[in-house]
């Protein structure tokens, strides 16, 4: 039986849906596949929706029988060699929830992530004195002050994300509520936020809005989600919505759809980036 992973990487996501298709274009059903295997047609699935680890042996047979060349077969198994390497992120699997898992795998392979925050900084924007402030506000995770490092080291690394030489485009729109509410036991934790927040808006792929209160109500107030885009063609748009004790992926098209259009019309009715830069300005005024 193949192994199961708490959250897949991208590369086996990918590489799952290629075997789908290569499998369809054969003319063959799971059932027929999974007879090549000698496996259960439910073990076919699970490698082509990336809920396991492909398993090399059972990779080259099935490439074999979809009657793919050897040459084509070889540079598809480097691939899934690579996909099978556990990510950065593994190395935080005593803090990392598997829901999030898949969060951090999709965030490095995105070309463009748009956010939607009501509540906090985002991770991706947070200093490590607001993101201490909130893990020991218990919203996540809990109080041990060693698991709550290990969440903050989480977070700083995430960050790098931003600056490398194939950084994502990150949009994010936040609520006025997320600078007005205090964090930390005194000011010095939201100055060097905003301050955080002011540096990043400087970053040719960052684009900052605030929602004003006095914009009034914006079709987005139902919950934070993040919509993330791939360079990848076998990847669709997908949306995350996170609640108390997990998360929920979609990628129907449908759902998708109505995510992007609620985030340009927030983003429409949202202060400009120039703008944002001023009320951020502002607010660093009055701590």
């Amino acid at each position: 039986m193949s192994e199961p992973r708490s959250a897949p990487t991208v590369g086996q996501v990918v590489l799952g849906k290629r075997l789908q298709d290569l499998r369809e274009r054969a003319g063959l059903k799971r059932e027929e596949a999974a007879k090549v295997l000698r496996v259960a047609p439910a073990t076919i699935r699970r490698m082509e929706t990336a809920e396991v680890a492909l398993k090399i042996p059972y990779v080259q047979l099935l490439l074999k029988a979809y009657g793919i060349t050897d040459s084509e077969a070889e540079g598809f198994i480097a691939l899934a060699e690579e996909a099978n390497l556990p990510g950065w992120w593994q190395r935080f699997h005593d803090v990392l929830p598997g829901w999030f898992s898949m969060y951090v795998s999709l965030e490095g392979a995105a070309s463009l992530i748009r956010a939607y925050e009501p509540q906090f900084v985002p991770g991706l924007l947070q200093t490590e004195g607001y993101a201490r402030a909130i893990l020991r506000s218990g919203a996540v995770g809990g109080s041990d002050a060693e698991e709550i490092e290990r969440h903050v080291a989480l977070r700083m690394e995430r960050q790098s994300l931003l600056t490398r030489d194939d950084a994502p485009k990150f949009w994010v729109i936040m609520d006025e509520t997320v600078l007005r509410r205090p964090v930390g036991d005194g000011p010095e934790v939201m100055r060097d936020q905003l301050d955080r927040l002011l540096e990043a808006s400087e970053l040719p792929n960052v684009t900052l809005q605030i929602a004003e209160f006095a914009s009034g109500h914006h079709p987005g107030t139902y919950g934070p989600f993040v919509l993330f885009r791939f360079a990848m063609p076998e990847l669709p748009d997908m949306v995350y919505s996170e609640y108390l004790t997990g998360a929920v992926y979609l990628d129907a098209r449908p759902e998708v759809a109505s995510h992007l259009e609620v985030m340009d019309r927030m983003a429409a009715q949202a202060a400009t980036a120039q703008r944002t830069k001023e009320i951020l300005k502002d607010l660093r005024k009055e701590l």
